[in-house]
């Protein structure tokens, strides 16, 4: 079996290891952190497709080294985090909950007031690494709209498997699924 999918995407290539979601089902492990040159050329080719917008937001954590690179390009000095957890610095927080399908659990994502008040009226862009079901966008999009905001639009670097065929998200490049021999589904 093949252990890893090179993939090209911003002008770079990377070799993606694959990791076993199912029984016949495998994903290519994409990973920014600690990529620093390809977190700076992903924000590049994503803010040349990104529609207008006032602010960006990102679901915790895979999503933070783009939205920061992408705000940071942009010159912006905010970008807004839906976290994994409430804080004790948050204030009247609220939450939604996803099922993503790299997280064995269901999950919850938690903002507070003042970053909604901070939505609200606003075109806010919703930034993530990776979309597959699609699940962690429908939970951030689900806190914007709550908030007051307004969905300017939904981006990520890739679009895995079906993904790819929405219309509704803005993507640098395909990434497909694989079969337990390592052949693209």
């Amino acid at each position: 079996m093949k252990d890893f999918y090179e993939i090209s995407v911003a002008g770079l290539k990377r070799k993606l290891p694959l990791c076993p979601i199912g029984e016949d089902l495998y994903i290519g492990a994409f990973v920014l952190f600690g990529d620093v040159e390809l977190t700076v050329a992903c924000a590049r080719e994503l803010l040349k497709k990104a529609p207008e917008y006032d602010v960006m937001i990102t679901a915790e954590s895979k999503g933070i080294p783009l939205v920061y690179e992408m705000a940071r390009q942009a010159g912006v000095n905010k970008y807004l985090l839906a976290r994994k957890m409430a804080k004790l610095y948050m204030k009247d927080v609220f939450s939604v909950e996803l099922q993503s399908i790299t997280t064995e659990k269901r999950q919850k994502l938690f903002i507070d007031k003042e970053d909604a008040d901070y939505m609200k009226g606003k075109k806010v862009l919703i930034v993530d690494d990776v979309i597959s079901t699609g699940e962690s966008v429908k939970a951030v999009e689900k806190l914007v709209q709550e908030s007051g905001g307004i969905v300017a639009g939904r981006m990520a670097i890739l679009a895995e498997g079906d993904a790819s065929m929405r219309e509704d998200i803005i993507f640098l490049e395909h990434l497909p699924l694989f079969n337990n021999k390592g052949e693209t589904i």
